[in-house]
């Protein structure tokens, strides 16, 4: 009878994985450590870029001269990008390994004070409090730091700094972004610099906004949108400032 079962038990269980295992979810936050560096430095790229150039553009300066700035603007942005991003995500990733290492430390000299601290935490979820301790339990005794650094620091792979990735795609992404209005300022004359710059940007920003949109799994039309409405508002700004003071560099 227990043979009999245990066969039907280990037959469900068999049924359940095998559905799980066809009905795999695909979820955007995976996306989310790298894709906001890529973002971020390429929309930088194109929008500093392409500001730089119109404002310079404005104050009648020769199209040799336009282009020497944007590139000066491009190599200082991408290694101002790449520091930035470094030293931010490092001071994240340094506070989050202090944090580990505490929890470690605390989980070896006080595990079960770490325990009820876990249980309160599931039983502020809406776990029963009998339910929450099995549930603790059974967590610590697999992975007591995980469970600990997920629950109660809110530290998931998904979500740990990595300073060296975030670094290097940024530059890249910004010298990328920043290589587009270069090339739309520097195959017209000086007269035309203006137009071409900021017409070539905001189609890229929107391309961009929308992709980035579409990979995060938010509205496209509101990506979009947000990123054109900021270039074209710091290109105008910046071309007004350079009409304005109309001195050549």
């Amino acid at each position: 009878m227990n043979q009999a079962k245990d066969t039907n038990l280990e037959k469900s269980n068999e049924l359940i994985q095998s559905k799980l295992n066809q009905h795999k979810e695909i979820h955007k936050t995976k996306n989310i450590a790298w894709l906001r560096a890529a973002v971020l430095g390429a929309n930088d790229g194109i929008v500093s870029t392409a500001s730089l150039l119109v404002g310079v553009a404005a104050s009648q300066a020769s199209t040799e001269q336009v282009f020497i700035a944007g590139v000066a603007g491009l190599v200082a942005g991408a290694m101002s990008m790449a520091a930035g991003e470094y030293v931010s995500v490092s001071s994240q990733s340094d506070t989050e390994k202090a944090d580990l290492n505490r929890e470690r430390q605390e989980l070896i000299d006080k595990p079960e004070h770490e325990l009820e601290e876990l249980r309160q935490i599931y039983i502020s979820r809406g776990l029963e409090p009998n339910l929450a301790k099995s549930v603790a339990k059974q967590l610590m005794e697999h992975d007591a730091l995980a469970a600990h650094a997920r629950d109660e620091l809110g530290i998931s792979e998904i979500q740990l700094a990595r300073p060296i990735q975030a670094a290097i795609t940024s530059a890249i992404t910004f010298a990328c972004g920043a290589v587009l209005p270069l090339l739309a300022g520097y195959m017209v004359d000086s007269k035309n610099i203006i137009l071409s710059v900021s017409i070539a940007s905001i189609i890229v920003l929107a391309f961009l906004g929308g992709l980035a949109a579409k990979m995060g799994g938010a509205n496209i039309l509101r990506g979009i949108s947000r990123v054109v409405f900021w270039g074209a508002l710091a290109m105008g700004i910046t071309a007004g400032v350079g009409n304005i003071f109309g001195v050549n560099v």
